[in-house]
């Protein structure tokens, strides 16, 4: 992989990871076209995604400490007994709402591997659909979401759904972003707090598949070179900040349904191309 390969992917990792028009069908997609394939696209896409982690923190860190003090204090509650779920202020819940959105996660987990499979093979038909299936996601949430509730008002089982919908956006093509936003819409959310919560959601999930996803790199005998790693991880976080902060002017203006669109067009080329690679006319 050389360094503008790894610039190329870092910059549609960090645009990509928080617009909701999935970075991991984007990467996978830029990856098949430039023979990135294997261990190596594997290792690039998990150094990308820890790239975003920056920009989250930077974008969300006043929440994100707040978050941290709650939960800190929390634990002390539980261990003294004066914790109460029925008295929990709105950060409290909104920490354990997110562990809630976390939990369906692990029955995804036991089809890990059919996932990587996906975004490592030399078939995009599959992304083309899952963009289709994003597109269509994104227009629902859009036109029928009319949320009223904050972060900290989310219920068990909007929680769950959100988690859900999060394990599904394991396919490459399907946005994690794009499911867990429309998700918490479809619930009832407010739109900037359905934003703040699927990104700071996405903190946990990101580290815990990027140390799986490390440690199974550990065990490669393949060499990948460093630099290029580091500079794409680079691109990756300022990219993703600017990202950020559009997506939250995007939906403060009404404008989220330009991403069904964006989505839509982009399967069906993704579709025809892989299709045409099949025919053996490209």
């Amino acid at each position: 992989m050389s360094i503008i390969e790894a610039v190329l992917q870092g910059i549609i990792q960090g645009a990509t990871e928080f617009l909701p028009v999935s970075s991991s069908g984007h990467l996978s997609v830029f990856q098949h076209f430039t023979g990135i394939e294997g261990e190596e696209a594997v290792i690039s896409t998990m150094v990308m995604h820890v790239g975003t982690l920056v920009a989250v923190f930077i974008a969300f860190w006043a929440k994100i400490k707040a978050l941290i003090l709650e939960f800190l204090q929390m634990i002390k509650d539980i261990f003294t007994g004066k914790f109460k779920y029925s008295e929990m202020n709105g950060n409290r819940r909104m920490i354990v709402m997110i562990i809630v959105s976390i939990l369906p996660l692990f029955g995804f987990y036991i089809f890990r591997d059919f996932f990587t499979g996906l975004s490592s093979d030399s078939d995009i038909i599959v992304e083309g659909c899952a963009f289709l299936y994003t597109s269509a996601l994104l227009f629902i949430a859009d036109r029928y979401s009319k949320g009223t509730k904050s972060a900290g008002e989310t219920t068990v089982g909007g929680a769950l759904t959100v988690g859900v919908f999060q394990g599904i956006a394991l396919v490459p093509g399907i946005s994690r972003s794009g499911s867990t936003i429309s998700a918490a819409l479809l619930t009832g959310m407010k739109r900037e707090d359905a934003v703040e919560y699927s990104f700071i959601l996405g903190i946990p999930v990101i580290l815990a598949g990027s140390l799986s996803e490390l440690m199974d790199a550990g065990a490669s005998t393949e060499t990948i070179e460093v630099f290029p790693l580091i500079v794409g991880f680079i691109a990756s976080a300022v990219t993703g900040y600017f990202a950020i902060r559009l997506l939250k002017w995007l939906i403060k203006s009404d404008k989220f349904r330009i991403f069904s669109i964006y989505t839509f067009i982009l399967g069906i080329a993704v579709i025809g191309a892989g299709i045409l690679e099949k025919t053996g006319i490209i």
